[in-house]
């Protein structure tokens, strides 16, 4: 590697990781990533935030994003897990929450906060259907194929989908 990259380009390059259970996204993009800071002797930290406490793909996320540096060039990576302040669905953008309404996931809506001694944070009204954009839609189970998401159905289309659970 030549010279010592900005953080601007480990964020570019960290771009190309994608999500192992949501492949369509980066984890740049899912706002897993939350800060890269690099030395002057080109050692980089990068700071990341699980999107639940207990996410099975977290670990798969860190080794990928040392892979991904490492194969740059850079001669050390650490990856620091911090869990506050706590993932929220909010730091997806609005550019990858149409991309997961593409891929047939039905993104969160903004989160809200109730208040109660432990806040749950849910979205407002049915999730639209990623397929035919219908509202006529409804939660089947809770449960998805992965902790982050729920099942739905479509009334208009008949079709199944998973909805991105705001938290």
């Amino acid at each position: 590697m030549a010279g010592v990259p900005t953080r601007e380009l480990v964020l570019a390059w960290l771009d190309e990781v994608k999500d192992p259970e949501v492949p369509v996204l980066s984890v740049v993009e899912l706002g897993v990533v939350r800060d890269a800071v690099v030395s002057a002797d080109g050692t980089v930290t990068v700071t990341v935030t699980p999107t639940y406490s207990g996410c099975p793909a977290m670990r798969v996320i860190e080794e990928a994003i040392r892979d991904e540096l490492l194969l740059r060039g850079l001669p050390r990576v650490t990856v620091r897990t911090v869990f506050t302040p706590a993932w929220t669905t909010d730091w997806i953008p609005e550019s990858a929450r149409a991309k997961l309404e593409a891929y047939g996931i039905a993104p969160p809506g903004r989160a809200i906060v109730e208040e109660a001694l432990v806040p749950l944070r849910r979205a407002n009204g049915t999730p639209r259907c990623p397929y035919c954009k219908s509202a006529r839609t409804e939660l089947r189970s809770e449960f998805g194929s992965t902790a982050c998401k729920s099942l739905c159905w479509c009334a208009d289309c008949r079709q199944p989908f998973e909805m991105f659970k705001a938290i």
